[in-house]
Parts: C-alpha cells; sequence; structure tokens
C-alpha cells in the first residue's frame, strides 16, 4: 500500500453556535462558490458544542479574527492511505478499522497526535507538521510513502527527512479512560456532485445555519446525556463532496441528488469524551479502532475541536464491542 502526505496545510478551528453569524458570508463562498477561492480542503462539522472547521491555508485567509473563532496552534498535514496505486481516491472510505493496525497503532507508540476526518471517499489522517519526520520514519517499512509538492508524488524515506527519529523523546503515559454517549440518532454517509451543490443551497444553508441544536441551558451548555444530538458534516475537498448526516436532515435532501454506498447502511454513532479533549493526548484513535479491526466491523471517525465520533454499522452488537461498559478511551490528539 502507499502512504501519501497530501499537498495541504491545514488548520483546526472552531466557531461558537453564538458567533456563526459573524461568519455567514466566508463559509458560503467556501461552500458554494468554490470557483471564487483557492480554498482546495475545506469541512465543516456541527456538533452540539460549536462548529468545527478543517481547512487549509487559503480558506484559513477567508476567516477575520474574532473572539467567536478559536484556533489550533499547529499546522496539520493530512495523510491518505491507498489500496491501488492508480486510484487516487478509493469508490468508499477504507474506514478507521482498516488502518487501525498499519497506521494508527505504530503512530499512537510513537506519541504522535492525530485528528482523523474520514469521509465518503476516503479517510484523511492529520498530523502536525513538526511530527512529519517522526510519521514517516516509523510508517516507511510498513508503506511507500509519497509526498505531493506541485501536482508531483516525490517518493519519501525515512532517511531522507530531517531528524527522521524513531522515537520523538515523549515519555509514554497511561491512556485515560473518557466516557461515551451514544445517542439515538442514525446517520448516513453520503455524496453528491458538486455540480449540484446550487440545487440543495437553501437546503444546506437551512441545516447548516438556521436549523439550531438540541434546546440547551444557555449558561450550562449542551448537555451531555441528549437521546439525540445535532451533528451534519460537510466536506468539499480537491472537488469531492462528502456528507455526515442523521435521517430526519437526510429527508430534508431530495433524494435524486445525495448518493451513497450501494447497501445505504445506516450508522450509529459513539462520541468520546465527558469533557472537552485536548489536542495533546495520544492512542484513543487506536484504542477506539483496534477491537472493531479485530471483529472487521467497518467505521468512519470523525474529530472535531472539543470530542470524537466513531461511526460505526447500527447493529447493536457493534456499539457494544467498542464501548463495553459504556467507560471507553479517547483518542490520539484529537483523534
Amino acid at each position: 500500500m502507499e502512504l501519501h502526505i497530501l499537498d495541504h496545510r491545514l488548520r483546526v478551528t472552531s466557531i461558537t453556535k453564538s458567533g456563526l453569524a459573524h461568519f455567514t458570508h466566508p463559509l458560503i463562498k467556501l461552500i458554494f462558490l468554490r470557483r471564487r477561492t483557492r480554498c482546495k480542503f475545506f469541512s465543516m462539522t456541527e456538533s452540539p458544542e460549536n462548529y468545527t472547521l478543517v481547512l487549509d491555508e487559503e480558506g484559513f485567509k477567508e476567516l477575520e479574527s474574532s473572539e467567536q473563532l478559536q484556533t489550533e496552534s499547529s499546522v496539520w498535514l493530512p495523510l491518505n492511505v491507498l489500496n491501488n496505486a492508480n486510484d487516487s481516491v478509493s469508490s468508499q472510505a477504507l474506514g478507521v478499522t482498516k488502518i487501525a493496525k498499519s497506521v494508527i497503532a505504530p503512530l499512537a507508540r510513537q506519541h504522535v497526535s492525530v485528528f482523523m476526518l474520514s469521509t465518503y471517499q476516503t479517510d484523511f489522517i492529520l498530523v502536525r507538521e513538526k511530527d512529519l519526520s517522526v510519521v514517516v520514519s516509523t510508517l516507511d517499512e510498513e508503506f511507500n510513502i509519497y509526498r505531493e509538492v506541485g501536482g508531483e508524488s516525490l517518493l519519501v524515506r525515512g532517511c531522507d527527512v530531517a531528524n527522521g527519529l524513531h522515537e520523538n523523546g515523549k515519555e509514554a503515559v497511561q491512556p485515560t479512560l473518557h466516557p461515551v454517549l451514544i445517542p439515538q440518532n442514525r446517520f448516513c454517509v453520503m455524496s453528491l456532485d458538486p455540480d449540484t451543490l446550487p440545487s440543495i443551497a437553501t437546503t444546506l444553508i437551512d441545516v447548516l445555519f438556521y436549523s439550531g441544536s438540541p434546546k440547551e441551558d444557555e449558561a450550562s451548555g449542551p448537555r451531555p446525556d441528549l437521546d439525540r444530538i445535532k451533528f451534519f458534516s460537510f466536506s468539499l475537498i480537491d472537488g469531492y463532496v462528502s456528507l455526515v448526516m442523521d435521517t430526519d436532515a437526510q429527508r430534508q435532501f431530495p433524494a435524486d441528488l445525495l448518493f451513497t454506498s450501494s447497501s445505504g447502511e445506516l450508522w450509529r454513532m459513539v462520541r468520546i469524551g465527558g469533557q472537552p479533549l485536548g489536542f495533546d493526548e495520544c492512542g484513543i484513535v487506536a484504542q477506539i479502532s483496534r477491537p472493531l479491526a479485530d471483529c472487521d466491523i467497518p467505521a468512519y471517525y470523525i474529530s472535531t475541536f472539543s470530542f470524537d465520533h466513531a461511526l460505526v454499522s447500527g447493529c447493536r452488537d457493534s456499539t457494544t464491542n467498542l464501548t463495553g461498559d459504556q467507560s471507553s478511551p479517547r483518542r490520539t490528539s484529537p483523534a
């Protein structure tokens, strides 16, 4: 298999629920007017707490500084695993469980924080730019590693990367056990021809900007025990659109424009973390994905600014294998 370091330098940010109105214009531009921006990597996920944006430097320039905008300090690089050297994008995501043992676990052992973003087309493993040498030296025995530069894929070896040590100097720590929430929503992972975005503009704007979240006490923040949560993710990456939504949101969109896998499978969510999670803890994606991989259960994984979210096959056994006694570990970074 091949591991590609994509030609994007990414920032991870969050917008408060109350501050979304301040960013309406740049967000509409990034979602619907892609020919008027140089942004090639854009993802926006609404969770009960906030909106998480993952976007490249060109997209980040569209956002004005504001107290409603919080930005993680690091620059992140997206990694992409390819099964076939001739396929730049899979017909459907490999799923985090397919790369749990070959990518996620080795990076966790080297104390590398990751931020996961699964889409309909593929899975992106985001790593901090400063950790790239450790990433390459850790994975170069398992993969042919390429770095995309100016449209070309250049072969990279561990010895070619400055300071490419097999240890990053961090002390191993015992992973923290974090509680999980399993909302009752059923979720869909779907895609869309980007040329049809104008056809769903009104619905998408309504879902993203006006639908709101479950009722909550503004003073105390979102309730952590909601049976159903508001979660909606939209990604426009290198011309490919991916959407994650629950079945209530799906019914608002014209069925003939959205497409999914032939099985049309619905997914359950496992939401990891009782309190907002930081960006430096390692090993949670590995801990979450390993039992699923052992049982050959596919999963999507979406990290957000505050919590992690694993989407698993909608059967009860899948969530049981993952959560056990409802007190499961957390992720690696976000991831």
